[in-house]
């Protein structure tokens, strides 16, 4: 991903509310699988670390992105961005 496409990606994240929290229980197995679910459906989703998890929100992100085949796209903070291409017919966002 070049500096101008993961640029763009952050300026259409920086409208988007999260969509999933990151708690105490921090990555499990079922956790994993709705990023997943969330990424085919939308291709960019912004995730929330909340207080109680102790987890550095960098590793986390590396982490989810290796298990879902995603890319980090920024990690601001508590607040998570990862994009993953949808398929040719799904696609919904073109990058420049």
């Amino acid at each position: 991903m070049t500096s101008k496409q993961r640029a763009y990606l952050k300026s259409l994240a920086m409208n988007t509310e999260p969509i999933l929290q990151l708690g105490k229980s921090s990555l499990t197995p079922e956790f994993t699988e709705s990023v997943k679910e969330a990424l085919d459906a939308r291709e960019l989703i912004k995730i929330s670390v909340l207080q109680n998890c102790m987890d550095d929100p960098r590793e986390m992100a590396q982490m989810m992105a290796e298990r879902t085949g995603s890319q980090v796209v920024q990690v601001i903070g508590k607040k998570i961005v990862l994009y993953k291409e949808g398929k040719k017919e799904k696609k919904k966002i073109q990058l420049p």
